[in-house]
């Protein structure tokens, strides 16, 4: 394309936190789609080595940090400038997304980020326990923000990248596609209950976030360097908390170091492992059958929470949801070394660049399984060579997320007075109509494949032949 939509006018100072692999690929897509004073767009990142991009084009950078001590002088001047409503996009680590979009509501801006993320040091306290580390638990702290806010506040979109973000939307679309592929009859759903219903009508028992990443680098990795697509920092935060997953009503067992949470939506339970290192049985069209890392995720919270039905105080549904990741090649190599250290990081990080990859796509979405046709995998497969035609300074995984962020910028935007709000509660047609087409082809594929699909029988496992897709099955043990 080159007549690129624009999709309206900031009319207050827009400020990034964060410049790394997703601020950088973020800032063009603000440049082709928005209006805005470039006078009035600072970016703040403690670390400046991609800074020339931002003199080139007269922005203003600022080299700090933004911490818990800082972040009320720091940003209440940068989203009040010269009047308008702000915009404040949050594609950092280590600063708290609910203080932040708090501080922002305060002003008057609007908010969005790609992770619900705290402050510096809380992935790594040993003083506090897994529970308390977990994304459930940031989580609530989100809908308890959410809950005590004045109807009519500035929108602070919640979690919205690639995943969490964009896959939500999938879930919604991939619904109506298996409706329609199954003949069964339905009106397009218009309410959370709504939706709820219509997953259980068609009985989907689990949603799979099942991603393979295939690009690959024209140099090996090397040793004692953590190799990655995307943020190590934030790879390895999510990856060492507990593997946590959306817990389905069809669920028979629970693995003994699983445990329920004491309070909030009882949407999820948790593992005493990291998620980095807990495998689980998945699909991509790709790869077919594959190992994934069930990383933690906000999206396998929220959207096992959003597809709840209730009876009363009874749950009498929901869909079992996680992540089943396989990151590139050279990232799982590096985990292998991580964790063969005992988790210590590696003294160096790398993150590709779109010049350094050889091919190769990001292969992410949605694996809707339980149903009467087996199991539907909907998702984007996003080349790099597509991505290089497409927008500069990221590779398809970033793309897959910036892309996210320009939607969820624009429908913040077009409802700027939603209050806080995840991406199961956005119009998902609209958000998608604005990041296809920077997707890649995005298919739909049914599959025979169920975790029992294989299986040699060499030696005696502990699983379910009569339902395939019980948890048992798919967790790698």
């Amino acid at each position: 394309m080159t007549n690129w939509p624009v999709y309206g006018r900031i009319d207050g100072p827009i400020v990034m936190i964060g410049f790394g692999s997703i601020g950088k690929g973020t800032l063009p897509l603000i440049e082709r789609h928005f209006e805005f004073d470039k006078s009035r767009f600072v970016v703040i990142d403690p670390d400046d080595k991609d800074r020339k991009i931002l003199d080139e084009r007269g922005i203003r950078f600022i080299h700090e940090a933004v911490t818990k001590d800082n972040y009320k002088q720091l940003l209440t001047p940068l989203l009040t400038v010269g009047g308008g409503q702000g915009f404040c996009v949050n594609l950092s680590v280590d600063t708290s997304s609910v203080d932040i979009m708090e501080l922002s509501s305060s002003l008057g801006a609007l908010y969005i980020d790609t992770v619900n993320e705290p402050w510096a040091g809380f992935y790594f306290n040993t003083k506090i326990g897994p529970e308390a580390r977990s994304n459930y638990a940031l989580r609530e702290l989100t809908l308890a923000a959410k809950r005590k806010r004045k109807p009519g506040s500035a929108t602070a979109v919640s979690c919205c990248g690639a995943n969490p973000g964009m896959v939500s939307w999938f879930v919604k679309q991939a619904l109506l596609n298996i409706a329609a592929d199954t003949k069964t009859k339905i009106k397009e759903p218009k309410t959370r209950e709504d939706w709820a219903k219509l997953a259980k009508k068609l009985g989907i028992k689990g949603i799979h976030i099942a991603e393979r990443d295939t690009q690959r680098s024209k140099n090996p990795k090397p040793q004692n360097v953590f190799v990655n697509t995307w943020s190590v920092e934030g790879f390895l935060s999510e990856g060492m908390q507990p593997a946590e997953l959306g817990w389905g009503t069809h669920e028979k067992w629970i693995p003994a170091n699983g445990r329920k949470h004491k309070t909030g939506c009882q949407a999820a339970i948790y593992l005493l492992q990291p998620g980095a290192n807990t495998r689980v049985r998945s699909w991509t069209p790709t790869a077919q059958g594959q190992y994934g890392f069930l990383v933690t995720h906000n999206e396998s919270i929220s959207i096992s929470d959003y597809f709840t039905l209730k009876s009363g105080r009874k749950t009498v549904y929901r869909p079992t949801c996680h992540y089943a990741y396989h990151p590139a090649n050279d990232a799982v190599l590096s985990l292998h070394e991580l964790f063969g250290m005992a988790g210590k990081r590696q003294d160096k990080i790398h993150i590709l660049d779109e010049n350094e990859i050889v091919d190769g796509i990001d292969e992410l979405g949605v694996l809707l399984y339980g149903h009467k046709k087996n199991a539907y995998w909907y998702g984007s497969q996003l080349s790099i060579d597509e991505t290089r035609d497409l927008a500069p300074y990221q590779n398809a995984t970033g793309l897959q997320v910036t892309s996210a962020v320009l939607a969820g910028m624009v429908w913040a935007l077009e409802n700027p007075t939603a209050g806080i709000v995840e991406a199961d509660e956005m119009d998902f047609r609209r958000c998608l109509e604005v990041q296809m087409p920077y997707l890649g082809p995005v298919i739909g594929k049914y599959t025979d494949w169920t975790p029992l699909t294989d299986r040699p029988g060499l030696f005696p496992e502990d699983i379910d032949k009569r339902d395939p897709w019980q948890f048992k099955n798919v967790l790698v043990r």
